[in-house]
C-alpha cells in the first residue's frame, strides 16, 4: 500500500487504496483535435459508498451531450505505485488511454497517447497545485494537475465515428476526497494564438476546522514559466463579479496582477459527488473563452491573450462573491 509521504508527493496516482467511504477520485481528460472541431473530456473514476461504483464520464465539447457509463467496484483495478488503473477493458494512465465502451449513447472506443506531458511541479513543501494544503488530512476535496499541456496521437471511434487526433491538445487533472465543493468557478484553456500558453484556475468554498473560507489556485503558463497566484501563496483577489454571461476575476500577489474573464457558453450535464452518491448536476462547456492579462505590479505588460475551446464550471457561485 502507498504510504501517505509517498501518495502526496505524487498526486497523479490513485489515494483510495484506504479510503473509507465516503470517498471518490476522478481524473479528467480534455481532447482536442488539430483544427479545434472535435472535443472531449473524458473522466473516469470511482465512489466509495452506498450505491458505490466505478464510472467513465464522456462530455462531447461541441454538442454538449454526455454519458455517464457505470461499472461494477470489482472492474476498477489501480496500481499503488504510479499512474495506472483499469476501469473494465479501459486503461487510464498519464502516457495514453484506452477506451473501449461499447454501448450506449456516447460509445466510445480507440486509443489517445500523449507527448510531452507538463505536469504541475511537486516538492516537498508543496507538492502541486494545493501547495501545502495538500498535507493537510481530511479536507473535503483535494485538486491536483497532471499535465497543463501536451501533444495528443491516436484516435477515436465515437458513436461509429471516427475521429483524429494527432498532433491535438490535451489537459489532464484530478480531485478526490469526501466531496465536491457546496461552491465553486474552474476553468482551463490551452489553445491561445501563442503555443505553450496554457491556463488553470478555480475558486471555491473550503471547509477549515468548523468553519469555511475563500479559497483558489490559479497557474498560468507562459514562455517556461509558472505563474501561481494561490491562496497558500499569500495572493489576494481583488474582484469577482459573475454573471450569466461571464466570470470576470482579478488577482495579484506582491509582484504581478493578473485579470480574467471566462465568457460563459452552454455546455453539457456532468454528476460530481456529495458524499451520499453521485449527486451534483454540474453544467460544464468547453465551448468557453479566457481572457487573460497579466501585468507586473507597476503596470508593465508580460502578456495579454485569449484561451479558445476553454473549459468552465460555474456552481452556486453567488456566495463566493462576498469573502
Amino acid at each position: 500500500m502507498a504510504s501517505l509521504i509517498y501518495i502526496t508527493l505524487h498526486p497523479a496516482n490513485y489515494h483510495g487504496h484506504r479510503a473509507k467511504p465516503p470517498f471518490f477520485e476522478g481524473w479528467y481528460f480534455k481532447l482536442v483535435n488539430p483544427d479545434e472541431t472535435v472535443r472531449y473530456a473524458i473522466i473516469p473514476g470511482i465512489f466509495l459508498g452506498e450505491n458505490g461504483h466505478a464510472f467513465i464520464q464522456v462530455l462531447d465539447g461541441v454538442s454538449g451531450q454526455t454519458a455517464y457509463h457505470t461499472f461494477p467496484l470489482d472492474s476498477f483495478r489501480a496500481s499503488d505505485r504510479e499512474f495506472n488503473l483499469h476501469i473494465g477493458a479501459n486503461y487510464f494512465s498519464s502516457e495514453r488511454i484506452l477506451l473501449d465502451i461499447p454501448d450506449g449513447p456516447l460509445a466510445v472506443k480507440g486509443e489517445i497517447c500523449f507527448e510531452g506531458i507538463n505536469p504541475w511541479p511537486v516538492t516537498l513543501t508543496s507538492p502541486g497545485i494545493m501547495g501545502w494544503y495538500s498535507w493537510m488530512p481530511k479536507m473535503e476535496c483535494y485538486h491536483g494537475v497532471v499535465s497543463l499541456d501536451h501533444i495528443l496521437q491516436g484516435s477515436l471511434e465515437v458513436d461509429g465515428k471516427r475521429h483524429d487526433f494527432n498532433t491535438g491538445h490535451g489537459y489532464i487533472e484530478k480531485d478526490w476526497g469526501q466531496a465536491f465543493p457546496e461552491a465553486w468557478v474552474w476553468f482551463q484553456s490551452n489553445h491561445f494564438d501563442l503555443p505553450g500558453v496554457c491556463i488553470t484556475g478555480s475558486v471555491a468554498t473550503i471547509p477549515w476546522m468548523g468553519s469555511a473560507f475563500r479559497g483558489f489556485i490559479i497557474g498560468l503558463w507562459y514562455e517556461k514559466t509558472l505563474y501561481r497566484f494561490a491562496t497558500y501563496t499569500g495572493a489576494k483577489i481583488t474582484s469577482l463579479e459573475i454573471s450569466d454571461e461571464a466570470v470576470d476575476w482579478t488577482v495579484e500577489n506582491r509582484n504581478y496582477h493578473l485579470e480574467m474573464r471566462a465568457e460563459r457558453s452552454e455546455g453539457g450535464l456532468l454528476l460530481g459527488p456529495t458524499r451520499q452518491e453521485m449527486g451534483k448536476r454540474v453544467v460544464e462547456t468547453l465551448n468557453a473563452k479566457v481572457n487573460v492579462k497579466l501585468s507586473t505590479r507597476s503596470g508593465e505588460l508580460i502578456y495579454s491573450g485569449t484561451g479558445r475551446n476553454a473549459g468552465l464550471e460555474v456552481f452556486e457561485a453567488g456566495s463566493l462573491i462576498t469573502p
